[in-house]
């Protein structure tokens, strides 16, 4: 059922949803957000024109950013009707031949070491099993590549924007922890992985929260720890981008 609630997803939202799918970031309240995690995301991968393979792809507003930086890109998404609006996409900012398509399910890719760079931004929490998933990226990736994926943590599931989700679309909406991420990983042959903090929460503690005025109260020290945490010990928990080395 949650793999055919993603190939109806689209259709479910109607015009709107086409029209805010078309749209993105900028159509999204979460423009900033996704802006600063994508910016994130170019900053870890390799020089251009490295080959990605965009996995989950959607209505493609990632691929075309990754195409537009020069990279040469794969767009990868289970929808039909979201592929045909990725390459609505595509036409609409005059992409050429470095930024191509494919419907299928990224569960089970028939590539093998193509790519520089998966990535899974958003999209593996709507898997069945991201194993197979991971385990797809790994047999795409040229030894060397890395996984990049940007995903929720535990208690995802259970938030009332997820609950609404899957009872209006049927679609799956898990955990998907970095200690999860990194177990799969591990088990399939990749030989490194690192943690990096969601941009949210970087932005929430460094940018929207005041400034102590004591220095050397309590709230200032637990402010300090909390950035320490963040820098060099990330939960495994908390949702966060892994990069795993193949």
């Amino acid at each position: 059922m949650p793999k055919a609630a993603e190939i109806n997803y689209l259709a479910l939202t109607g015009e709107s949803g086409r029209v805010h799918s078309l749209g993105k970031p900028f159509s999204d309240q979460w423009c900033g957000l996704n802006l600063a995690s994508i910016g994130t995301i170019m900053m870890m991968l390799p020089d251009p024109p490295a080959r990605i393979l965009d996995m989950g792809c959607g209505g493609g507003w990632t691929s075309a950013f990754y195409a537009r930086r020069g990279y040469h890109v794969v767009g990868q998404d289970i929808a039909p009707d979201m592929i045909a609006l990725a390459e609505e996409n595509k036409a609409q900012h005059g992409i050429g031949d470095n930024l191509s398509f494919v419907c299928s399910d990224y569960e089970g890719l028939d590539f093998k070491e193509e790519f520089d760079a998966v990535i899974f931004f958003d999209c593996l929490h709507h898997a069945e099993d991201e194993r197979a998933a991971i385990a797809s990226a790994y047999n795409a990736l040229k030894p060397g590549g890395i996984l990049i994926t940007h995903e929720p943590g535990e208690g995802h599931s259970v938030a009332p924007g997820s609950i609404e989700a899957m009872q209006i679309y049927g679609v799956d909406e898990r955990d998907m922890p970095p200690h999860l991420i990194i177990r799969h990983a591990r088990e399939l042959g990749f030989s490194s992985w690192r943690v990096f903090p969601m941009q949210h929460d970087m932005i929430e503690v460094l940018y929207r929260q005041n400034v102590p005025k004591n220095l050397f109260s309590r709230v200032a020290r637990e402010r300090l720890k909390l950035i320490w945490q963040m820098a060099f010990r990330p939960s495994l928990r908390q949702g966060g981008v892994v990069i795993c080395k193949k």
